[in-house]
């Protein structure tokens, strides 16, 4: 397995409200293909390639005494050299 690195975190409590205007602005964001995130002094821009991967789990995990804590992760993925095209012999 790789190394990774985390660029960014963020975690805040939003109502239903919030989270699906932050979710519009990123598609739009996607769309164009550049996503710049900011928080505070940390910022990460990324330039985004034509073809990503798009996973979606939903998990429901027991926490005990809270409850049982569901969840909706959307995640995107890519390979920096993607962005470039595929390699072509010529």
């Amino acid at each position: 397995m790789g190394k990774e690195t985390r660029l960014f975190k963020t975690e805040e409590r939003k109502n239903r409200s919030d989270v699906s205007e932050f979710l519009h602005l990123l598609a739009d964001r996607i769309s164009k293909g550049q996503v710049v995130l900011s928080q505070g002094q940390e910022e990460v821009a990324l330039q985004l390639p034509e073809s990503m991967v798009l996973e979606v789990q939903v998990e429901d995990e027991d926490k005990g005494a809270r409850g049982v804590q569901h969840s909706l992760e959307v995640e995107i993925k890519w390979f920096g050299d993607e962005q470039e095209g595929p390699l072509e012999l010529r």
